[in-house]
């Protein structure tokens, strides 16, 4: 008498699956990082000072013009290390305002001085 024993792991589903998961693991990953250097290279709209997240970490497009007391002389944007743009660009992409580009010369509450 003949017993048949399911191995649920050799299965043409499971293994089908799995390796479906484990390509999807690895590939979506990649996707998403081809997607943000699109995003870099495309112009980003401007981010507001009007924009509710801009206006909750107090970010102004000049820095001397923040109001802020955590804001210190030559704080700006371009020399945070959350600001993912070119340094002697105008304005570029930031980690903390994902799909807009804010302005090299401004300030948030943000800020982190290079290190």
């Amino acid at each position: 008498m003949s017993t048949h024993h399911s191995d649920s792991a050799s299965s043409p589903t499971r293994r089908h699956f799995l390796s479906v998961a484990v390509k999807s693991a690895v590939l979506i990953p990649m996707a998403g990082m081809g997607m943000a250097r699109l995003a870099v290279a495309a112009d980003l709209p401007h981010l507001s000072p009007s924009d509710p997240t801009a206006k909750a970490l107090n970010y102004v497009e000049v820095a001397s013009e923040s109001k802020s007391s955590a804001y210190q002389s030559g704080d700006a944007c371009d020399n945070c290390a959350l600001y993912q743009g070119d340094r002697k660009a105008d304005w570029g992409p930031c980690a903390v305002f994902p799909g807009k580009d804010v302005a090299s010369k401004g300030w948030c509450s943000s800020y982190v001085k290079m290190g």
